[in-house]
């Protein structure tokens, strides 16, 4: 339970980190949150409980994968707010999208023999 919270509270931290650098330096925290933080996080707690390589190895290419229709978020947020959108329903259509694209996607990797 100790481990839990250790991981939780790391976690947490880099998340306010970022949105606090946000309102002095947008570019730093951009770069900062286009890291792969939460799947680096995710591999170092897999090493660090013992997974084996093999499980790592599955979950970075699976995270591979399913990063190209996550990026349709930031394109649509960002066009949708310039816009003129309000905030709340752009992130809402552009969650929409990217669970559009998920669903477009996973049958085609799935033909091309991807273990998701």
């Amino acid at each position: 339970m100790t481990f839990l919270f250790f991981k939780v509270a790391i976690t947490a931290v880099l998340v306010a980190a970022i949105s606090e650098i946000a309102k002095r330096y947008s570019g730093f925290a951009a770069l900062l949150a286009s890291l792969p933080l939460t799947s680096l996080l995710a591999f170092i707690w897999l090493h660090v409980e013992a997974a084996p390589p093999e499980q790592i190895a599955s979950l970075s290419i699976q995270v591979f994968w399913l990063v190209i229709p996550s990026l349709a978020l930031f394109v649509l947020l960002a066009v949708l707010l310039r816009h003129g959108w309000q905030f709340w329903p752009s992130l809402g259509v552009a969650c929409a999208g990217t669970v559009g694209l998920y669903f477009l996607l996973l049958p085609i990797l799935r033909k091309a023999g991807v273990q998701l």
